[in-house]
C-alpha cells in the first residue's frame, strides 16, 4: 500500500513542535513494516540549506485557489527510503516562519489543494493521503468535492489526526468560495461550519474516512466540553471512526548511549550523573550530587501548566532543589521566570530560547522532569525524560497519564509521579514526595531510573496500530466513500 503523509512539518526539514517529529519518525517506522510511505510538506524558505541544494525538480503545476490559479513546483529529495516532496510558492512560503501570518487561511488552503493537484505527478499512485493537523484539514472535503468523479482520485481514502485540538484554522465565511471554491452545501453544523465561520479542522474531522489522535486517553477527553474546545458534540457523533494511538519517539535519535549532544554517553545512572555536573557547571548552578534537578523543556503557554508552577514557587524552592526551564512563549510567563531566575540565581536557570543540543543535555542530566499540564494529546517529554533515566512528574491527563506508570512504593511498581486534580498543591505534594525518595530512599530510585531507562517507547507498537487502520480502510475501498 501507498500512503502520503501531508503535514506542515517534518524533522529534520522544519519543526516547530512535536508534530515534526512525528512526520519525521513515524514513515520510517511503517517502511519497516512493508508500508510504503511519502511526506508532502510546504517548501519554506526556511529549509535548510544543505536541503534546499539536493531537492530535485519534479514539474510545475497550476493550482486553483478559489478563482485564482497560482504556480506551484514540485521538488523532491529520497532519504533514508523515504520521498520527500515539497510544493514551492513564494508568494506563499518565502518567508521566515511556518505559522501565524495573516493570510495563513490562504496558504494552507493553497497547499492542502496542491497536494490533490500533485498526486498525478508522484512516484506512486497513492492509496491513502493520511493528513495531519489543521494545516492539511481541506484535503478531504476537497477530495469529495471536486475528484470524486475523476477516475485516477476514486480509490482514494483519506485519514485525519488530530495532535492538538485547541488549534483549529478557524477562518471567515468567505474562505468557503473564494479560497476553497466550496458552496453552501458544505457549510453546516455536520460540515465546516463553526459558530459562523469556517473550521479548516473540522473539514478534516467531517469528511476523512477516520479520524486519529494521538493517545487513547485523548480520545476519549475531547469527547467531553472540558477538554473538547466546542466539537466535543461532533467528535461524539464520529466516536466509531475515532480512535487513538499513543505516539512513539526516534529510538535511534534519541539514545544516551549515542546521542552527539550530551556530554557523556551512558548506559546506566553513573554515567548520567557526571552529565549532570557538567550541567549545573555550564548553567552556573552549584554543582552538587545531593541537589535534585527539577526541569522543564516547553513552550510558554497556558496549557503547559506553568501558573500551577508559579502559584507554588517559592514553595519548590524551599524543599532544596535546582530549577532548570529551557523555552520560549508568552511574554507574562518569560517575565516571570527571569524575575524568579534573578531571586534565586544560585537555585534557577531560566533559559529564554530553544537549543536542541541543550534540550538534549537537560533530559540526560536532570533528576526530575516536571509536566503539569492542563492537557497534552500525547506530550513527547515525558517519553524523553524516561529514555535517558529522569523521571517525569505528570498531571494525570492525554498521553502523559497513558505513558506515565506513578510509582507505588506499597507493590514497588511504576517509574514516575502523577497527580490528578489541575491543582498547584497537588503537584507541590507530589513535587515533595519525589524528592523525599531521591533524598532518603537513593537504592530505590536508582532502581526507578533504570526501569525508566528500559522501557519501549519506540514507534513500533504505534505503527502496528497505524497498519492496521490502513488496511482496515483499503478493504472497504470498494463501499461507497461520504
Amino acid at each position: 500500500m501507498n500512503v502520503l503523509f501531508a503535514a506542515s512539518e517534518c524533522v529534520p526539514f522544519i519543526k516547530t513542535g512535536g508534530l515534526g517529529d512525528v512526520i519525521g519518525a513515524l514513515p520510517k517506522v511503517l517502511q519497516t513494516q512493508d508500508v510504503k510511505v511519502s511526506v508532502i510538506l510546504p517548501k519554506y524558505e526556511d529549509l535548510p540549506f544543505e536541503y534546499k541544494q539536493q531537492l530535485a525538480f519534479v514539474r510545475s503545476i497550476e493550482v486553483p485557489v478559489g478563482w485564482r490559479v497560482q504556480y506551484c513546483g514540485i521538488e523532491q529529495i529520497t532519504m533514508e527510503g523515504i520521498r520527500y516532496y515539497f510544493l514551492d510558492n513564494e508568494y506563499y512560503f518565502k518567508r521566515h516562519g511556518s505559522y501565524g501570518f495573516f493570510d495563513d487561511g490562504e496558504r494552507f488552503a493553497f497547499f492542502s489543494r496542491a497536494v490533490l493537484e500533485a498526486l498525478p505527478y508522484l512516484e506512486d499512485q497513492i492509496d491513502i493521503i493520511h493528513c495531519h493537523d489543521w494545516q492539511a484539514g481541506p484535503i478531504s472535503v476537497l477530495l469529495k468535492a471536486h475528484y470524486h468523479h475523476h477516475p485516477f482520485y476514486r480509490h482514494i481514502r483519506t485519514i485525519f489526526t488530530i495532535h492538538n485540538l485547541r488549534y483549529q484554522g478557524v477562518y471567515p465565511k468567505s474562505v468557503l468560495a473564494n479560497l476553497l471554491d466550496l458552496s453552501e452545501l458544505y457549510f453546516h453544523m455536520d460540515g465546516l461550519e463553526f459558530h459562523g465561520n469556517v473550521s479548516y479542522l473540522k473539514a478534516g474531522l467531517a469528511y476523512s474516512d477516520l479520524v486519529t489522535t494521538v493517545s487513547p486517553t485523548y480520545a476519549q477527553e475531547i469527547q467531553d466540553p472540558y477538554y473538547g474546545e466546542q466539537l466535543d458534540g461532533f467528535l461524539r457523533k464520529r466516536k466509531d471512526e475515532l480512535k487513538g494511538i499513543l505516539n512513539g519517539i526516534d529510538a535511534e535519535l534519541y539514545n544516551p548511549v549515542t546521542d552527539p549532544f550530551i556530554d557523556e554517553n551512558y548506559e546506566e545512572i553513573k554515567g548520567k550523573w557526571k552529565n549532570k555536573e557538567r550541567l549545573q557547571e555550564y548553567l552556573g548552578l552549584p554543582v552538587d550530587q545531593e541537589i535534585p534537578v527539577i526541569s522543564m523543556v516547553t513552550r510558554l503557554v497556558e496549557q503547559k501548566g506553568l501558573d500551577l508552577v508559579l502559584h507554588v514557587f517559592h514553595e519548590i524552592m524551599n524543599i532544596g532543589v535546582q530549577f532548570v526551564l529551557l523555552g520560549t512563549g508568552e511574554e507574562k510567563y518569560e517575565q516571570a521566570f527571569r524575575e524568579l531566575a534573578a531571586q534565586y540565581p544560585e537555585k534557577v536557570s531560566f533559559q529564554n530560547h530553544f537549543d536542541e543540543g541543550l534540550a538534549r543535555r537537560i533530559y540526560a542530566s536532570s533528576d526530575l522532569f516536571l509536566m503539569p499540564s492542563q492537557f497534552e494529546p500525547c506530550g513527547i517529554g515525558q517519553l524523553l525524560a524516561l529514555r535517558y533515566g529522569t523521571l517525569p512528574i505528570v498531571r494525570e491527563t492525554g498521553g502523559l497519564r497513558d505513558s506515565v506508570m506513578p510509582y507505588n512504593e506499597f507493590t514497588n511498581e511504576g517509574y514516575g509521579f502523577s497527580f490528578a486534580n489541575y491543582n498547584a498543591h497537588d503537584m507541590l505534594y507530589t513535587i515533595e514526595r519525589a524528592v523525599w525518595l531521591y533524598c532518603f530512599q537513593p537504592k530505590r530510585w536508582r532502581i526507578l531510573v533504570e526501569r525508566a531507562m528500559k522501557l519501549d517507547f519506540s514507534w513500533e507498537a504505534s505503527a502496528t496500530q497505524y497498519k492496521e487502520i490502513y488496511e482496515s480502510l483499503l478493504s472497504t475501498r470498494a463501499l461507497p466513500v461520504g
